[in-house]
């Protein structure tokens, strides 16, 4: 779990990173919807390549009771990186007492990526546990039930309601699908 301050003032500062079509921008979006369902002040940025699938992808989410002065975060308190890339940009610059969250089926030298002292690493092999689920494409939802285990950035049921909230009307299959995956990520 990320440090006690982090979670007294219920803030949140993350990286979600990775290729585009990794649904990164997706995950992102269900923490920031929880953010607002919440009541918080949110920020949500994605960045991504010009390609369609395959380039660099990431956003920054944040969540917090006080004001957002930057939609930018150079220090996140939390990092989910889903690929090699993007786990050698982005760790070092999480802070002591924050949380990172690893897909090792992409991110296979994780152990050789160096993060700040006092950072909690959980490296899980999300794409191939999607796969083996039948819930392929959903890494991200695992990542991001994992990250929510640790740190608690909402609560269970706002969680569940900015994914219902996120999966559009025309793909209500998916939802099943994604809590399915959201619950695998908590369950580990």
């Amino acid at each position: 779990m990320a440090d006690e301050t982090s979670i007294k003032t219920r803030e949140m500062l993350c990286v979600l990173a990775g290729f585009g079509g990794q649904g990164v921008l997706f995950a992102g979006k269900v923490m920031a919807n929880a953010g607002l369902i919440d009541g918080r002040n949110v920020s949500w940025m994605p960045s991504y390549g010009p390609e369609m699938r395959g380039g660099t992808a990431n956003c920054n989410v944040s969540l917090s009771d006080d004001a957002i002065g930057t939609p930018f975060i150079t220090k996140p308190t939390a990092l989910i990186a889903m690929n090699q890339p993007s786990l050698e940009k982005f760790a070092e610059a999480v802070v002591p007492g924050g949380v990172i969250v690893v897909d090792t089926t992409l991110a296979m030298n994780a152990s050789e990526v160096h993060s700040s002292e006092g950072v909690a690493r959980f490296e899980i092999p999300a794409t191939q546990m999607a796969e083996d689920n039948g819930l392929k494409g959903l890494a991200n939802v695992i990542c991001l039930g994992k990250l929510w285990k640790e740190t608690r950035f909402c609560d269970r049921g706002v969680l569940d309601a900015a994914l219902e909230k996120c999966v559009p009307a025309k793909h209500r299959n998916l939802l099943e699908p994604n809590r399915r995956a959201l619950q695998i990520g908590i369950d580990l």
